[in-house]
């Protein structure tokens, strides 16, 4: 029996099918057997038998997912999925299904040398996946341009190596929590390498200067993330009664919110739904702007688009061989389609229900449909589980004094005329938010000089952060708060240059804290302190776009923005930037440490959205908070939402613990990691461990966000001198499932968050 019913899927684009799909079965069946994938087992390898592999039918699922390629190119695609499947079969029964650690390491480095930059320099190869690889790439990469090549590579060893990660959790039992899993199910799951082979399919390639972009980043994450949720559901009942794996979205669910299988998969669609609305959103609001601010050409607009399409046709292709192939729980497809509004009813209509469904569940309009405020009343805060002890820098009144003395001195408590001739602050504000108290918690060893600096940098990102709302949120202006951020990269020249006047105190603050603390270091760390600076001030865009759209955002997105939001990535680069030299930078690039880190950052970020939920939703008409995400999501009340959000952090500390505790002395055997980078690494987590206490002290010791010292923030004046109120917004985004975004109204102002 089936453990469930599948979900209703929210399928936008019809599927299509490659009229060469036939030729291709042909092929890479030829092809399976030349590579010793199909007939006698040779060397104990895995082999499947030609009933198994042709109800697989990997040449329909590439034609499904490729409609357009040529016969050709249809082929080579084939082969690689018929390799990648082949691949994971293999690699279960060799090392998954025997824990063999040590053996799945060496074999997969050894796999690893089969992407070389020239293709002549390949090892012989010695069993079906070193032969299907090396016979792929020689065949693929030459008519592709290097830049991809690296990309490519990258996605293949991320999709080999991470593997490790799997048998990790299945040796001991562990299912992971829903942020690990969806971060590593990327890497591990493939579809970043599907986004790739996409270009070559379609024989375009997306502007270099595009790769990297938040846009294209999204692009390519939704698309993973829908991608293997889906096959997640589809796939539970194989993975979890024949193969014990533990690495299942469905499964996660089911043991993160304690609830039966059936809500857990119907969770899942919902997340998976939301993941495909943001890709929508994405590319109707940030694409166009990308375009233009990168000047990139008609030529390199289409490519990009013909690469959205592609990932289009892949997601609906994908589905339609989800629901043909026999590797996966499909007979029940459909069962749980209702009528629509009375409509027909039978075959094909299944897609219409899912739909409209789609349209008005998690991501869809309910995102859009929040109104301006709502009361909410102060949360109840958790007993935090944080295990670490805080320690107080000495140096703290000192800080403190300073620090407030330097917010008076560049201008933070002085009447702004572009804000009706009142202050953001005053003084007693800053006295009492207290950034000093922060930092003297987050690094207890600093010197005096290097604590008021922290002090400064924390009090300037919070009046930034405070700052762009109430001037960008009221008119809806992108382009001018843009042309301000962008304005904000001048004061900070990497030679230590001259900079322009300052016009505002946010560059008056930035101009003066950039030699103090950018003075000491070497040329590369101070590009790189600059881009955490940038990526922050960044990110206050992103928030204002979603104003604009009135939309609460997507839970995965909100997560992985948050930590820069909050000022996450850039307090803690200061930490990792200090071991520079000592550390090499593909050790900080692990997953193990990228785990740590980003645990770390989810457990401060959401010790804040607790702690401001009154202020944010009563005060401010905040969109930005992971509660009101929560509820937006599951359609649920703030206290359901609060619990889930506290059990979210309790998973993300277990997670920390563990990958400190187990999985870090790994990584320095791993690397071959000498006495004093063991010692540095080992130093730089106690840091971390500090961070988090240095964060729940602050938010414990502040008057942010008592209730007694709530108020209603400061934005652009009226004709009459009062506070702007709601605003219209008749700009938005056009275009599927996007119609309720355009005449919603959204409120004047939003958070006011530590950016600490």
């Amino acid at each position: 029996m089936q453990p469930f019913e599948l979900p209703e899927f929210y399928i936008a684009h019809p599927p299509r099918l490659n009229p060469n799909v036939e030729a291709a079965r042909a092929h890479t069946k030829a092809w399976a057997h030349e590579m010793g994938m199909l007939g006698p087992t040779v060397g104990g390898d895995v082999v499947w038998d030609e009933p198994t592999f042709d109800g697989m039918d990997y040449a329909g699922l590439c034609a499904y997912t490729h409609p357009d390629a040529d016969a050709a190119v249809l082929d080579t695609v084939t082969d690689w999925y018929t390799w990648v499947f082949y691949f994971d079969d293999h690699f279960l029964e060799a090392f998954k299904r025997t824990g063999d650690l040590d053996g799945a390491r060496e074999y997969l480095d050894r796999l690893a040398t089969f992407m070389p930059a020239e293709t002549s320099t390949m090892p012989v190869p010695t069993n079906p996946d070193e032969r299907g690889l090396g016979d792929l790439w020689a065949r693929t990469v030459p008519v592709m341009s290097v830049a991809w090549r690296e990309r490519f590579a990258e996605s293949t060893r991320n999709l080999l190596l991470d593997c490790v990660w799997e048998i990790r959790n299945i040796n001991g039992a562990r299912v992971p929590n829903p942020i690990d899993y969806i971060e590593m199910r990327r890497k591990v799951g493939g579809a970043p390498w599907s986004a790739d082979l996409v270009e070559y399919a379609r024989g375009i390639e997306v502007p270099r200067a595009l790769i990297g972009s938040r846009p294209l980043r999204v692009l390519k994450d939704t698309f993973a993330d829908a991608v293997h949720l889906r096959n997640d559901i589809f796939s539970y009942q194989r993975e979890t009664e024949q193969e014990g794996e533990v690495n299942n979205g469905v499964l996660v669910v089911e043991h993160f919110l304690g609830c039966a299988p059936q809500e857990a998969a119907d969770r899942v669609n919902d997340q998976l739904t939301s993941r495909m609305h943001q890709f929508e959103n994405t590319v109707a609001t940030e694409l166009g702007a990308l375009f233009d601010d990168h000047a990139i050409d008609p030529a390199g607009r289409a490519a990009t688009l013909s690469y959205v399409q592609g990932l289009q046709d892949w997601q609906s292709g994908g589905h339609e061989w989800h629901l043909r192939s026999n590797r996966y729980m499909n007979e029940s497809a459909g069962a749980r389609t209702t009528p629509v509004l009375g409509g027909p009813t039978g075959l094909g209509t299944a897609g219409v229900a899912g739909l409209l469904r789609g349209l008005t569940g998690p991501g869809g309009v309910r995102n859009h449909s929040r109104g301006p405020t709502r009361p909410a009343g102060q949360l109840p805060l958790p007993e935090f589980d944080l295990p670490f002890e805080v320690s107080v820098c000495p140096h703290l009144p000192t800080a403190r004094r300073d620090s407030i003395d330097w917010a008076e001195r560049v201008g933070f408590h002085d009447p702004l005329p572009e804000l009706g001739g009142r202050p953001l602050w005053s003084r007693q504000d800053t006295a009492g938010f207290d950034f000093a108290l922060c930092s003297a918690g987050l690094d207890p060893d600093a010197t005096e000089e290097a604590l008021t600096v922290s002090a400064c940098w924390l009090t300037w990102g919070t009046w930034g952060d405070d700052y762009y709302p109430a001037l960008f949120n009221p008119t809806g202006s992108m382009a001018a708060a843009k042309a301000a951020t962008a304005r904000l990269s001048m004061f900070m020249p990497v030679n230590l240059g001259a900079v322009p006047e300052p016009l505002n105190p946010l560059e008056r603050g930035l101009a003066d804290l950039w030699p103090r603390t950018a003075a000491a270091m070497a040329p590369r760390a101070r590009e790189t302190f600059k881009s955490s600076v940038e990526r922050m001030v960044q990110s206050w865009l992103w928030e204002l776009a979603n104003h604009i759209q009135h939309r609460v955002p997507d839970p995965v997105d909100y997560l992985e923005m948050r930590r820069l939001t909050f000022g996450s990535d850039l307090t803690i680069g200061l930490s990792k930037l200090a071991r520079g030299g000592i550390v090499p930078d593909e050790v900080f690039q692990t997953s193990t440490m990228r785990g740590i880190e980003n645990a770390a950052m989810d457990y401060g970020a959401l010790i804040n959205d607790l702690f401001s939920y009154e202020k944010e939703i009563d005060y401010e008409g905040e969109l930005h908070n992971m509660v009101l995400v929560v509820e937006t999501f599951l359609d649920c009340d703030r206290d359901r939402a609060a619990a889930i959000v506290f059990d979210l952090m309790r998973a993300r500390m277990r997670q920390f613990q563990r990958l400190v505790l187990e999985e870090l002395p790994v990584l320095f055997e791993h690397h071959r990691l000498d006495n004093t980078a063991r010692s540095a690494l080992t130093d730089y987590v106690g840091e971390l461990q500090d961070w988090l206490a240095g964060i729940l002290l602050w938010h414990r010791g502040t008057s942010r966000y008592t209730s007694e010292n709530l108020r209603y923030p400061a934005g652009p004046a009226t004709a009459t001198g009062a506070p702007a109120g709601p605003r219209i917004i008749s700009r938005g985004p056009s275009g599927l499932g996007t119609s309720a975004a355009r005449h919603l109204s959204h409120p004047s102002t939003r958070t006011v968050r530590s950016s600490s």
